[in-house]
């Protein structure tokens, strides 16, 4: 194993939240937090002077998720204040929704036309693709300030200055204050493309949560379940949006979020005719800027962040969101779903992109100048801030790794980075591939109905 990265450590600004809170709670000029998932429903709902959150599915995440940072988190003070501050508001937001679903019915009539849906294991390059999609005028996509506060405020009209982008503009700032290497790994701001998680999480859904603190038992809770209901809820919110914006409701959206992979059958219950572009990337990398992702927002949050647990979890649960997509995607049609390799868009972004174009029925040509200008943005930020992790760091081998996933890397032809090179010179071959010995039945999860694997990939052509 080559030496181990030292991993970035939590900043100045951190350790101040983390002596300023217990203060102000003991002189009393803040109320002490209390996590209790009743008493926020109940502070929110009379702050609000609401109480309809609409369908109650949420109850049960909500009291899993409450429970598990009580007892599993580990949360600082600053992540104390954090987490019921991110409770409250994802509530505060469900009352609004349905204040306005039930004073604008015509928002549920809007239309979902043919969404697009990048659908990768974390690290991917889906929010590559996703944000050259995003520059297509063609195609409506979600804006940072969006998708963490998917639903105007009341009083909000039409054409109006909206608060909310004020409202992202101080949390990103505050995050990246937190940690700056948020903003390496995850470029972003208030109107930039933005993947839908936060529409998942108005349902307290989504490894977002896992991805930001340790709450295992609410994980594992969460994979055996049915997610239809959180879909359900995500695609009103993407009407809400959409209403809010005065937008016509024909244009396809373009989204992302890894927490498909997890989710696929009940994303096609809501969404039956989703076109799926999947994202493949060897997974030594994706394994590695996962465990950098998830240390980076975890020492932000949390007493206590072990880089070994962190390790092994993010290998345990990117198996298996890949075994979850393996199996799913054979119940799509070959005309539903198509496959694109990280290695290719570096190598090729034009030919890949053409290739989904011709997949999705449209003329590439308008869409390439806006292409070229977010890529040349893109890279000038990449090179200035690299995003810098290592497996050994979190006590995993690229060995170790390149073995759990031999199955997968076999069927998407997904070479090992020391012969990425030589084997991208040769055509790529289309086989059916049986399941790997990793992509075992998990119970709750349509077991039993499953057949054989079969990985169709096509080269980008030239």
């Amino acid at each position: 194993m080559k030496s181990q990265q030292r991993l970035p450590r939590p900043s100045r600004l951190v350790n101040a939240a983390n002596h300023v809170f217990p203060a102000l709670w003991k002189s009393r000029l803040l109320t002490s937090p209390e996590l209790d998932a009743d008493a926020i429903c109940e502070k929110v709902e009379r702050q609000a002077g609401l109480d309809d959150y609409g369908s109650e599915w949420f109850r049960r995440p909500l009291d899993l998720l409450v429970e598990a940072l009580r007892e599993e988190a580990s949360l600082s003070p600053l992540g104390l204040f954090g987490a019921i501050g991110q409770l409250e508001k994802v509530l505060r937001d469900r009352l609004w929704t349905q204040q306005w679903l039930g004073e604008h019915p015509e928002i549920e009539r809007r239309a979902l036309r043919r969404p697009v849906f990048v659908v990768g294991p974390m690290r991917s390059g889906t929010t590559r693709l996703h944000r050259l999609l995003a520059s297509d005028e063609r195609f409506s996509h979600l804006r940072f300030f969006e998708t963490i506060s998917p639903t105007p405020r009341p009083g909000f009209r039409h054409g109006e200055t909206d608060k909310r982008r004020d409202y992202a503009r101080r949390i990103l700032a505050l995050v990246h204050g937190l940690n700056p290497n948020t903003a390496v790994i995850h470029p972003t701001g208030p109107l930039e493309p933005e993947e839908e998680l936060g529409l998942l999480v108005a349902s307290m859904w989504g490894m977002k949560h896992e991805a930001q603190w340790n709450v295992p038992t609410y994980g594992r809770w969460a994979e055996g379940q049915d997610a239809t209901p959180a879909y359900e809820h995500m695609a009103r919110l993407l009407r809400l949006v959409g209403w809010a914006r005065g937008e016509d409701d024909q244009r396809p959206w373009v989204l992302k979020t890894p927490q498909h992979m997890l989710d696929l059958p009940a994303l096609l219950r809501v969404f039956p005719d989703a076109r799926i572009i999947f994202t493949h990337r060897e997974p030594q990398a994706v394994v590695g800027s996962s465990c950098s992702l998830v240390w980076n927002q975890m020492i932000i949050h949390s007493n206590r962040v072990d880089a070994q647990r962190i390790g092994r979890e993010w290998l345990r649960k990117t198996a298996l969101q890949i075994e979850r997509m393996q199996h799913a995607r054979e119940r799509l049609d070959e005309s539903q779903r198509i496959d694109v390799h990280y290695e290719d868009m570096d190598r090729d972004w034009r030919g890949v992109m053409k290739r989904i174009y011709e997949f999705l029925d449209m003329d590439i040509r308008p869409a390439l100048p806006a292409m070229s200008h977010y890529l040349r943005g893109a890279e000038r930020k990449r090179t200035r801030h690299p995003h810098r992790y290592s497996l050994s760091a979190f006590g995993l081998d690229q060995n170790e790794v390149g073995e759990q996933f031999e199955g997968y890397m076999g069927a998407f032809d997904l070479a090992a980075p020391a012969r990425l090179s030589a084997a991208r010179k040769q055509p790529r071959k289309v086989y059916d591939a049986p399941a790997p010995a990793y992509a075992r039945p998990v119970g709750g999860w349509d077991a039993g109905k499953r057949g054989p694997v079969s990985a169709r990939t096509v080269t980008a052509r030239r």
